[in-house]
């Protein structure tokens, strides 16, 4: 899969999440622009999406992860809203149920791939049993090294069967949690939103920081690759992952199946 994007990190590269911007807004001058450019992309993807069902020669995985208040869901509901809720899937990872737990880390995320013709898009991944573990420290660095193996091992498995893997890490600021939060706070609506935990894991900040950074350097291959996008701004992320989205699936080059008949001959009476 060949994909331009000044976003992209490429196999092996180191990552310095700080020196990553996440308040650009690209080559956008306004808001209004971009949100044009989503629409179009969200049109597109409707169109691709009928191919991509048509043809079940293949699958769109797309994995988001970020730190809390990154905009997992929003991404979600504003790329999406336009497809077919019949081929589309959305999977949330939370903490492990007791039988996920009995089972390997990769068990639960494997049950939950998309079958070709699907889209599948998993809100936090096989990811966060690597992420939380280590920054908590319950799995040893050994573990670390041999987890990221595994998970590129499923991941180039999938990819040999017809799933393409997108991976999109949402880059926001501290700043611009710290006025997430409060907003959600602020608003009596948006209390749903919060836990406890949201705010005890924001001061394991710098130390997410580091193993975000490890994880991208470690797990972004060519058939599976990570997206740093910058997600300060809601509008700019989500026309800039729509437009990756759009690009990958044109570069399927999907065709409508031929009919098994010649829909020319039929009569209707």
């Amino acid at each position: 899969m060949k994909l331009k994007s000044p976003y992209l990190i490429k196999a092996g590269q180191k990552v310095r999440l700080d020196r990553i911007p996440a308040h650009t807004t690209g080559h956008y001058e306004h808001k209004d622009q971009a949100n044009a450019d989503l629409e179009r992309h969200r049109q597109k993807l409707l169109e691709l999406q009928e191919l991509l069902v048509a043809e079940t020669r293949h699958a769109l995985l797309v994995v988001l992860q970020g730190m809390d208040t990154a905009g997992k869901d929003g991404t979600i509901s504003h790329i999406f809203t336009g497809v077919n809720p019949q081929g589309c899937s959305v999977t949330s990872f939370k903490v492990p149920t007791p039988l996920e737990a009995r089972h390997d880390f990769l068990w639960r995320a494997h049950n939950a791939v998309p079958p070709k013709g699907m889209i599948g898009i998993f809100n936090r991944s096989h990811y966060e049993d690597v992420l939380w573990p280590r920054v908590h420290q319950v799995i040893h660095e050994k573990d670390v090294r041999s987890r990221f193996e595994d998970i590129r091992n499923f991941e180039a498995s999938l990819a040999r069967n017809g799933v393409t893997i997108l991976k999109f890490f949402l880059h926001i600021s501290r700043e611009e949690q710290t006025q997430r939060l409060a907003e959600r706070i602020a608003d009596a609506n948006k209390h749903w939103k919060i836990s406890e935990a949201d705010f005890h894991e924001r001061h394991f900040w710098p130390d997410y920081k580091k193993a975000y950074e490890d994880l991208l350097a470690h797990t972004s291959c060519k058939h599976a690759p990570w997206f740093v996008i910058p997600s300060d701004q809601k509008w700019y992320r989500n026309a800039a992952i729509s437009e990756i989205l759009v690009s990958a699936l044109k570069g399927l080059k999907m065709k409508y199946p031929r009919p098994t008949f010649d829909p020319k001959a039929i009569k209707l009476d």
